[in-house]
């Protein structure tokens, strides 16, 4: 199903990115790529401190990690940039990269850009 002009609308008004998840989460069956990318835009838009776009990330992956691998690597991007104040990215990074990602962090930061860039904020003094 493609979204339709009157739903994106709705979505464009959207203060935080709740509804915008919210969406997601309850017509996840129903969604193509295309509306997808059109969520993400939209969290892009709205979520200024990157709460939804780790939560729509951890939900995708939950679902089916490599069938949404280009949009969980998209939300988790931004997700990075966004929470400056890495409240969200301790908990995404467990749902992601595992429970045990401490204990792989080298092999993941040479393999993944995205891990990279959360491990150096959550653990700035490693010499990874």
């Amino acid at each position: 199903m493609l979204m339709d002009t009157n739903q994106l609308k709705i979505l464009s008004k959207d203060p935080d990115g709740l509804l915008t998840y919210e969406y997601l989460a309850n017509h996840i069956g129903e969604c193509v790529p295309e509306d997808i990318n059109m969520l993400i835009d939209n969290m892009q838009k709205v979520d200024l401190n990157g709460q939804f776009c780790a939560s729509a990330a951890r939900y995708l992956h939950a679902i089916d990690p490599e069938g949404y691998e280009p949009a969980i690597r998209r939300l988790v991007e931004l997700a990075i940039d966004k929470d400056r104040l890495h409240v969200y990215l301790p908990e995404l990074t467990c749902a992601i990269y595992g429970e045990d990602y401490a204990d792989k962090a080298e092999k993941l930061c040479a393999a993944d850009n995205n891990f990279r860039r959360i491990y150096k904020r959550l653990c700035p003094s490693s010499v990874i």
